[in-house]
């Protein structure tokens, strides 16, 4: 398979399954544990790794959320828990959910070769969500290391999407809407919100899309074809353990 053909397959797998870890329950426990509710820690947690910044800064990493949405999650938990604890302790839930969920997936050594490869070959200039998290340690086991490079790896390509976004001319409150708009409320939108959207936007969209596939596309450009068939088969197959 050529390297386009493993960004366009791989990267919507990491889109469906990164984020397995958010709301599981070892990690509502760990929440709990904090003193947090599920969504101050989905937020200081996935955040938490840009360190104590203001929520404005967590806004703009994130990208699609209604800002409000984001800053008070993260203002009432920070007044809780430092936001680097609560970053350490997500991306650990991450490991935790790999440990539960991907032990028995065949090859999974051959995929962190591969997903490793990927990551320490991303550039981070201007990724900054990705450029925090990417500089965490990562779990020193096969599972858990493989679930926290899926959390990064589409952490990657999510920042790389909002800079994407910007080069076309969108806002990712209008790509949400396009995108997601079935999560709207879940993002903290209503429907007295939505913007304008007609075929320019889309054809906007499409863009975006394309041009963040090329964005990400030399860091999975370092694999060999046993390294891409390994990361798009371990992909698979860990999607399949997930039950995703």
């Amino acid at each position: 398979m050529t390297n386009e053909e493993l960004v366009s397959e791989v990267c919507p797998i990491f889109y469906s399954i990164g984020w397995a870890h958010y709301f599981a329950p070892a990690t509502m426990a760990k929440a709990a544990e904090l003193g947090l509710d599920g969504l101050q820690f989905y937020v200081a947690g996935r955040g938490g790794s840009l360190g104590d910044c203001e929520g404005s800064a967590v806004v703009s990493a994130f990208g699609y959320f209604n800002p409000t949405t984001v800053i008070t999650a993260w203002d009432s938990a920070k007044a809780k828990v430092a936001p680097r604890i609560a970053g350490k302790a997500h991306l650990e839930c991450s490991a935790i959910h790999g440990r539960a969920k991907l032990t028995e997936v065949e090859h999974l050594a051959e995929f962190v070769i591969a997903a490793d490869a990927v990551n320490d070959a991303a550039d981070t200039d201007a990724l900054t969500l990705y450029a925090a998290v990417k500089a965490e340690p990562l779990a020193t086991d096969t599972a858990g290391r493989a679930m926290q490079l899926i959390t990064i790896l589409r952490e990657f390509r999510g920042s790389a999407h909002l800079l994407a976004l910007r080069a076309v001319g969108l806002n990712s409150k209008t790509a949400h809407f396009v995108k997601r708009p079935a999560d709207i409320k879940l993002f903290g939108w209503s429907d007295a919100d939505a913007p304008h959207i007609d075929a320019n936007v889309h054809k906007k969209m499409a863009e975006a899309e394309a041009l963040t596939d090329e964005l990400v596309a030399p860091a999975y450009g370092v694999l060999d074809e046993s390294g891409r068939v390994a990361l798009l088969d371990g992909a698979r197959a860990i999607r399949t353990a997930l039950g995703l």
